[in-house]
Order: structure tokens, then C-alpha cells, then sequence
């Protein structure tokens, strides 16, 4: 009786900790004073992975639950005081179009982009993913570059750039299949509810105005437009170049229907492009151990002890 009661305690701890692990959010601070501010992250776990395609990851990692906002741009750009050396100087000259606090941020480069992350990185003790040279992007050598053939960011990147693989995978991925729709149920997403896509005369809304996703991510389905670290593959002569075009995701608030929601869409640009539609979202390693996982260990480790106690 004593044993069955024990690891009753060992199953009911695992499926507490099971949920948690599903439910992982955390919130990561930068900056200083006024100019500090949040972002938040959701686990997303390697257990199951697509065989073929897109969104084929095989670690966890952790996406930006939101897209980066007006507000935290500023308070990037307040933060460095408009320069950083070794980094383009024009890295934080563009202004958003659109400019509520709460908006997603807008008019902003690949490469701008990747200075923010690289900011995030550095003003937190970590290696910069992208390896700037005198104002101009450089790619990394296979032995420093994520997974040796990641040429943009390096192998021991915390903050970056979600790739394309990673992008799709938090949109789409159900744990059995990637879904067309980022909606929790695969649904077509509703015009100004789900989504803000058809809402050309009103901009972009403001970051998680909408329905909550598949896997705990906001405006996925639109807003703006979001870079994804990858190039846009057409010509593998071309696809690791520092100027090679870049991947884009999620459809924007200029779209008049569904279509371009859908997960087998994608689009690209130069990465010096900038426009009222686009903006980015961040992704991170998960190189700690989600509050799940340490719930599961030591919920485990409490079950076996009580086991090991009753059996005396």
C-alpha cells in the first residue's frame, strides 16, 4: 500500500510539472533606470519536430511572445545613446511610421534589427549573434557559427534573430503536424480579431491586441510583417552572402485576405529595406532549465525518495 501511495505521488508530480513545462513563459529585463524595459518568452520544446519542410528544430528555444515594440525601440535607442562602436552608423537612424508606444516597431532594417539584438546580448554579458566589422555585417567562419554552417549568428548566441525554421515552428507546429493558421485550433483567423490583417486605413494595433496563438505568441498572423534571420533561399551560391535578401513572415496589416497568413507563404526583402509594414519579433537559446523541467526533476527526486523511505 505504501509503494502504490509513493508512486502516486511520483505520477502526480509528473503531470503537475508536465503542465507547467507546457505553460513556460519568462520575461527577460533590459536597460537601465527609465529606459528598462521587458520582454517575454515562450518555451519552445524540441520532443516533437516536423519530418520534412519548414520548422524543423531540434533544441528548445525560447520565442518573443510579442513583436518588438515602439516603446522598447526607444528605450534601445535612449539606451546606447545612438552609437555603438564597430556598428553601422546608421544602425538606429530610422523612425517608425507608425508610432504608438504599443505598437509593433515599423521601418526598420534587417540589419538594424540585428543591432538591437546584438544590444540585448552585449548589455547582458552575452556574445553578439551578428558579427558587424567596420559599419558592415561579416559573416562568422564555420568554427564560430551557430551549428557550423549558420554564417550569420554565432555558435554561442543567446539573444538572436529567429531563423526561419524557428519562426515557423512557434507559429505552426501542433507537436503532430504543422497547422496552416497560427490559431489554437487551426481555424481561420477572424479580420481585426485573430489578426490585423484588412486593416490598411488603421496601421498596425497594438502587440497582443488579438487572440492568443498555438503556442502562446501574439500577431504571428500579422501586424507586421516580421525578419527572420535566415536568407531567403533561391541560389545556394547566394544564400549565406552578407547581402543576400532576407526571409519574412506572418503578413501584415496591408493584406486584404487570408492567404498570405497561411504557413506555406513567405516572402523576402534586401536587408537594408525598411517599411511601415515590418517590423521583428526575437527568439533566445533555452540553455537554462525552464521552471518545468526543474519542477519535474524535483518533483522526481521527492517521489523517489518517499518510494525509497516507504520501502524500509
Amino acid at each position: 500500500m505504501r509503494f502504490w501511495s509513493g508512486l502516486g505521488a511520483v505520477a502526480l508530480c509528473l503531470v503537475l510539472g508536465s503542465f507547467a513545462s507546457a505553460a513556460t513563459v519568462t520575461t527577460d529585463t533590459f536597460g537601465s533606470g527609465n529606459n528598462q524595459f521587458d520582454i517575454q518568452f515562450v518555451t519552445i520544446s524540441s520532443n516533437t519536430n516536423p519530418t520534412s519542410g519548414y520548422g524543423i528544430v531540434d533544441y528548445d528555444y525560447r520565442m518573443g511572445v510579442f513583436e518588438i515594440t515602439n516603446e522598447q525601440w526607444n528605450q534601445f535607442k535612449a539606451s546606447v545613446g545612438g552609437t555603438v562602436t564597430g556598428d553601422p552608423s546608421t544602425a538606429y537612424d530610422s523612425d517608425a511610421f507608425y508610432t504608438g508606444a504599443s505598437q509593433p516597431t515599423n521601418n526598420v532594417s534587417w540589419y538594424e534589427a540585428a543591432q538591437f539584438v546584438n544590444w540585448l546580448s552585449t548589455s547582458t554579458g552575452h556574445q553578439a549573434a551578428y558579427n558587424f566589422v567596420d559599419g558592415e555585417l561579416t559573416l562568422w567562419d564555420s568554427s564560430e557559427a551557430a551549428d557550423g554552417s549558420h554564417l550569420y549568428r554565432h555558435k554561442d548566441a543567446y539573444y538572436f534573430l529567429p531563423s526561419e525554421d524557428e519562426w515557423v515552428k512557434a507559429a505552426y507546429w501542433n507537436g503532430t503536424e504543422l497547422q496552416t493558421y497560427a490559431t489554437e485550433d487551426d481555424s481561420i483567423p477572424v479580420a481585426n480579431v485573430d489578426s490585423s490583417y484588412d486593416r490598411f486605413s488603421d496601421g498596425p494595433w497594438n502587440v497582443g491586441s488579438g487572440s492568443k496563438e498555438l503556442n502562446g505568441t501574439y500577431d504571428m498572423m500579422g501586424n507586421v510583417l516580421e525578419w527572420v534571420e535566415s536568407p531567403f533561399i533561391y541560389s545556394a551560391s547566394t544564400e549565406y552572402a552578407a547581402s543576400s535578401r532576407r526571409a519574412m513572415r506572418g503578413g501584415c496589416y496591408t493584406m486584404v485576405n487570408v492567404g498570405g497568413l497561411k504557413s506555406s507563404v513567405h516572402s523576402n526583402r534586401l536587408p537594408e529595406y525598411e517599411s511601415s509594414g515590418v517590423g521583428f519579433r526575437i527568439a533566445s537559446s533555452s540553455a537554462v532549465p525552464e521552471p518545468g523541467s526543474l519542477i519535474i526533476w524535483a518533483c522526481g527526486s521527492l517521489g523517489a525518495f518517499v518510494l525509497r523511505r516507504r520501502r524500509r
